[in-house]
């Protein structure tokens, strides 16, 4: 009987290490990590997890979205273990599938996990949508370039405000004055910095 633990980021900026700890910490022998999107079908490490687990195993997260892409993803793949006789237990949630109160309390966790990241996704269409309304395009902007430079000049010099500019060229307002201030600190596309 092996605790297997599997922990999730979504970015290359972040870790692991706090998930990794705790995984640990609740006795997992060994723990397999992914650096994907929850939303993503293709997670090889989850992939090499479920593989690797065996009847009397017991498989750990730290927190339920570490595991499933979406409530149906999640009571699948926690349904399939059980099939496997393999046990699911989640920490933060203190899921523990080998009772019936904990399978009860894993299927309303799931449902809260998805409810609350659908509220998410919610709420960023609609800023997006409010930013689009007011004229703004959503998203963080995009590198200055010598194109850019050029372009937000044009502009300006129709009278647009640096503001405007900035936002017709898809840069933020402090890149585009530090650009006007020292054009020259432009680089061309593909020019690497000093090392």
């Amino acid at each position: 009987m092996t605790v297997i633990g599997y922990a999730r980021v979504s970015t290359g900026d972040q870790n692991t290490e706090a998930q990794e700890a705790a995984l640990r910490a609740a006795g997992c022998a060994r723990v397999f990590t992914d650096q994907a999107s929850g939303a993503k079908a293709d997670r090889p490490q989850l992939t090499a997890a479920l593989d690797y687990l065996n009847a009397g195993d017991t498989l750990v997260v730290w927190r339920l979205d570490r595991l499933g892409r979406s409530l149906p993803h999640l009571v699948e793949v926690v349904r399939s273990l059980g099939d496997r006789q393999v046990e699911f237990r989640s920490l933060t949630e203190a899921i523990d599938t080998t009772t019936p109160a904990g399978r009860l309390l894993f299927h309303v966790a799931a449902a809260f996990a998805e409810f609350e990241r659908d509220l998410i996704q919610e709420r960023t269409r609609a800023g997006l949508a409010a930013a689009r309304t007011a004229g703004r395009v959503g998203g963080r902007p995009t590198v200055m370039t010598p194109d850019k430079l050029t372009a937000a000049r044009a502009l300006i010099a129709e009278r647009k405000t640096h503001a405007e500019a900035a936002s017709a060229v898809r840069v933020s307002l402090s890149s585009l004055r530090r650009a006007l201030r020292a054009p020259a600190a432009i680089a061309e596309p593909g020019d690497e910095p000093d090392s």
